[in-house]
């Protein structure tokens, strides 16, 4: 039974996990991304994710108790720098574990890419293209031109899907 247990011990000796959660954690925000297995990940995003909210208060304390963990003044700077920067207004969740299909070739552990949310533009409001909104529930009944406005979207949605509907028939046929 594992009552309790919350470590995941990742098959090592407590300095050597500790070492190897230290220079994940490093190449982790120096990169922005890194490569590794599922049970690094996870147990890297227990060991990340305390320290980055602590990189949001700036003071010296902080920047002590980081760099106890980190062990890399390089690092400590990114992290209070740059990556504080980006992540204040965020109240936590600051890392992504990303699954890959494949095993790895040699010991066919499960891999995964873990990544700092706020670095990812592919996910962020500016990389994706905004959709105009549009209100199928009621009409608006504000002004006339806003009504014109708001019903002109959903009559092209409409004449589309006619047809769309229209053609599959013909092809059908």
């Amino acid at each position: 039974m594992r009552h309790g247990k919350k470590i995941n011990h990742l098959g090592r000796k407590t300095a050597h996990r500790e070492a190897l959660l230290s220079n994940l954690a490093s190449s982790l925000i120096l990169n922005k991304r890194i490569t590794t297995t599922v049970a690094k990940a996870k147990a890297l995003r227990k060991y990340v994710e305390p320290l980055l909210t602590k990189a949001k208060a700036d003071t010296t304390h902080s920047r002590r108790t980081v760099f106890s963990y980190l062990q890399n003044k390089e690092s400590v700077q990114t992290l209070f720098g740059e990556v504080a920067s980006k992540i204040t207004d965020r109240p936590g969740g600051y890392t992504r574990i990303i699954k890959f299909g494949e095993a790895r070739q040699g010991d066919n552990a499960e891999m995964c890419l873990i990544e700092l949310v706020d670095f990812n533009t592919l996910y962020t409001k500016e990389g994706v293209a905004k959709k105009a909104k549009t209100r199928r529930s009621r009409k608006t009944t504000k002004k006339e031109d806003g009504a014109a406005e708001a019903a002109a979207p959903e009559a092209e949605v409409k004449a589309e899907k006619k047809t769309k509907k229209a053609s599959a028939k013909k092809d059908k046929e």
